[in-house]
């Protein structure tokens, strides 16, 4: 299958952000990418957000450095997929807070011509909305054909349709919660306390003698341990050794899945920032849809979009209830919503890795609201 053409840009928002804290940024830079064409009318136009640890190179072809590199998405996005880049115009920007281009704690503070460090305000899923936003008034897109999003992007998808409720004829949440529960919110704790207690951590300045690897590393198993579920360990893991036959009767690697996750630890401090991890984690604990209303139903009231919301049948991290719950508001308040659990062994994960379940619902949904809006081919 052919790859669509990922076109880079960046954007610098006027100064004097003010953030869901109250406090400002004097600037912000935007790094993003587009797949595909803006048709004339600009109405086929898709927002996709991305997850914790993802970045705007949503599907497979020429990142921002030129590079040919797979999207992390790339079996639901691209040409002839189910979010068809042929049809489509496809925009993803890294976060507010991030450490892919868009302005984070990483980003050069211009107080002081360093690295902000912890002195970059928090910022909650809010404030990504709000800069998603400003990309696409960058853009000249007034209201999106759809926002999409798994995991944490669900959260944005849902965010950005509450706080512009006209700007999006569709919702697709996948694998995602319109609140963090308790469980959720103490994992994020235990790999933020990881990485606030590596030496190397130095309060968050450690940017010019190398960030906290062994902190972050443990972050990220812990990490990966939600991400999957009890039935893919066993099935990818059991409890076979690793390079051995017998138990070594020593504190080393022995068993398939400590190699796995040690893999995944030194892997993620190659291309990710520690400090990103506290603000993105952090924002995710802050995030309740429900904020400012007496209920979740009154929260998704006004909201003139259709949904849908897919879940995954293993996913402990963000389960099947917490969806429900969402549906039940939204069907509450007479919007139009269709809803699935799918069944997957994969966990959480498996918004990454079931892309054909996943696409059965997607591609006639999306068809569907692209009739609807008048802009059928």
């Amino acid at each position: 299958m052919k790859q669509t053409v990922a076109t880079p840009g960046s954007l610098l928002l006027p100064g004097g952000h003010t953030l869901t804290s109250g406090q400002t940024l004097t600037t912000i830079e935007v790094a993003y990418e587009t797949f595909g064409a803006l048709d004339a009318e600009k109405a086929n136009a898709i927002l996709v957000c991305h997850a914790l640890s993802g970045d705007s190179h949503v599907a497979d072809g020429p990142d921002a450095t030129g590079q040919p590199r797979d999207g992390w998405w790339s079996d639901l996005v691209g040409p002839g997929r189910a979010v068809d880049t042929d049809r489509y115009f496809v925009v993803c920007a890294n976060v507010l807070g991030g450490c892919s281009g868009t302005t984070g704690p990483g980003s050069e503070d211009p107080a002081t011509g360093r690295p902000y460090g912890l002195r970059f305000p928090l910022v909650t899923i809010e404030d990504m909305a709000d800069v998603h936003a400003a990309l696409l008034d960058s853009l000249g897109i007034d209201r999106l054909l759809a926002v999409v999003g798994g995991s944490m992007g669900g959260m944005q998808a849902l965010a950005f349709a509450r706080r512009y409720p006209g700007r999006c004829a569709s919702v697709l949440a996948i694998a995602t919660t319109w609140r963090l529960g308790a469980q959720a919110i103490a994992f994020n704790e235990v790999g933020r306390t990881a990485i606030l207690g590596d030496p190397s951590f130095r309060g968050g300045d450690y940017y010019d003698e190398g960030q906290p690897r062994h902190g972050l590393a443990i972050a990220r198993m812990i990490g990966h341990i939600t991400y999957l579920s009890d039935d893919s360990m066993r099935a990818k893991f059991g409890r076979r050794l690793r390079e051995r036959e017998e138990h070594a009767f020593e504190f080393v690697t022995e068993f398939e899945v400590e190699s796995y996750l040690a893999y995944q630890g030194r892997k993620f401090v190659e291309r990710f920032d520690a400090n990103t991890y506290l603000y993105m984690t952090k924002a995710m604990d802050y995030f309740d849809l429900s904020t400012g209303f007496p209920s979740l139903a009154g929260a998704v009231d006004g909201i003139d979009a259709r949904f849908l919301v897919l879940s995954f049948s293993s996913d402990w991290l963000f389960p099947t209830y917490q969806s429900r719950e969402l549906v039940d508001a939204l069907k509450a308040v007479g919007a139009e919503v269709s809803f699935a659990e799918i069944e997957s062994p994969y966990g959480h994960d498996a918004f990454l890795l079931e892309p054909v379940e996943q696409a059965r619902f997607i591609e006639p949904f999306l068809s569907s609201v692209y009739a609807a809006e008048g802009v059928a081919s």
